[in-house]
């Protein structure tokens, strides 16, 4: 085994220069054919054949996902995994920059898989679909992906370069009121307004706001409120979420946003049901020797990585990366894709991850997480450091 990180690093980042053209080709295509949770079968196929020509033998449709992948290099040492994200938003698109984050990790992956024989390393090429709320993360972990792993990153587009994101459990629903039909000019008194319960709902949650704490959120929309005027609306149906700093913090508050749709449901006579996705995205838990050394290589390729607590800087969201996280010793850092003020889940956020702002992030994305790869295969004490910090997570918490 070589232990001269100076010359691995530089040999993997010559290979990301010369994969270069291909991997932005690759960011392009994706960012022009958005899919949703699950769909990314366009990009699931273009990424299997990169690695397919690169001679990785990606396994397709892996862990029982249909649009997810894995590519295994190496037969022993340290065991590091590199994800790709690639599902888009509806209406926007790619307004999260997942083109970017597939394509950075790739490249990561790709060029580190150049070393892992010469470093006596392990690496796995992951494509986790359906992170816009279908969880696939988690599906793929409840079938047997990520075990046995030391470690696991990705970076994330947003308007800055941060060392992590604020990434706060969530869990979704969709609420049903039933009620009773009727004609509502001739015998509106013959009816039960589920579209009453459920605006009535909705006015129980904003009220419910001023009440929770700062960093919590729920927000919702209509689904079906009716439908025609002149009909009492004997169904309605939203969605929510319900957001809360950890899983353990988030039980209690979703306790609350029930109540408020129990007691609109009673002020209408109605009924309604709640049924709550069969996945909830954790709390981020960022391993702390990891994004040193993320940082530090970020620095090599000219990039300035700061902690969002120490400059007031704060990008709030969840991710299945947090369940993740409580899995395998991992980091989920932003890199910085867009002008500062530019909120990701936007049009302009679409527009800018297909800049020339998205391609310098997408090499620098790939040079960093593949140094970083490195550092964990070659640097004295890296992975005791990380095994060590990890071990101080919160105990029992059952993120799958």
């Amino acid at each position: 085994m070589t232990t001269d990180i100076e010359s691995i690093k530089q040999m993997v980042c010559a290979e990301v220069d010369r994969l270069a053209p291909q991997l932005l080709d690759a960011s392009h295509q994706i960012h022009a054919n958005p899919e949703l949770n699950f769909q990314e079968h366009f990009a699931h196929d273009l990424l299997t054949g990169v690695l397919a020509d690169a001679d990785l033998a990606p396994e397709r449709h892996a862990y029982g996902i249909e649009t997810g992948f894995e590519s295994r290099i190496g037969d022993s040492g340290i065991d590091v995994a590199v994800l790709c994200e690639y599902d888009a938003l509806p209406s926007i698109g790619h307004a999260c920059g997942h083109n970017i984050i597939a394509t950075a990790g790739l490249g990561a992956g790709m060029a580190a898989a150049t070393v892992a024989k010469l470093v006596g390393g392990r690496l796995r090429i992951m494509g986790t679909p359906a992170e816009e709320g279908g969880g696939g993360k988690i599906e793929m972990a409840r079938n047997g992906a990520f075990q046995d792993l030391d470690a696991a990153m990705m970076v994330h587009p947003a308007d800055a370069d941060l060392i992590r994101m604020d990434a706060i459990a969530i869990h979704q629903a969709d609420v049903h009121f039933a009620g009773k039909a009727a004609h509502a000019a001739a015998a509106p008194q013959e009816g039960l307004n589920a579209l009453d319960a459920a605006v009535l709902g909705y006015m129980n949650v904003a009220a419910l706001r001023q009440h929770m704490l700062p960093t919590e959120r729920i927000h919702g929309i209509f689904l079906k409120g009716g439908d025609k005027a002149n009909i009492v609306p004997a169904e309605a149906v939203m969605q929510w979420m319900v957001r809360s700093p950890t899983l353990e913090s988030l039980q209690p508050l979703k306790e609350r946003v029930v109540k408020c749709f129990e007691g609109s449901a009673m002020a209408c006579g109605c009924t309604f049901s709640v049924e709550w996705d069969n996945v909830s995205y954790a709390d981020m838990i960022d391993n702390a020797p990891m994004v040193e050394s993320y940082v530090a290589n970020a620095a090599r390729v000219g990039r300035t990585v700061q902690d969002p607590r120490a400059i007031g800087k704060h990008v709030v969201g969840s991710t299945d990366m947090g369940n993740i996280s409580y899995l395998v010793p991992s980091i989920h850092p932003m890199i910085q894709v867009a002008p500062l003020g530019t909120a990701i889940h936007t049009v302009d956020f679409a527009r800018w991850a297909a800049s020339a702002d998205g391609d310098r992030a997408v090499l620098d994305g790939a040079k960093t997480m593949a140094m970083t790869v490195v550092d964990l295969w070659c640097q004295d004490g890296l992975i005791d450091s990380v095994r060590t910090s990890f071990a101080q997570r919160p105990a029992g918490v059952e993120v799958l």
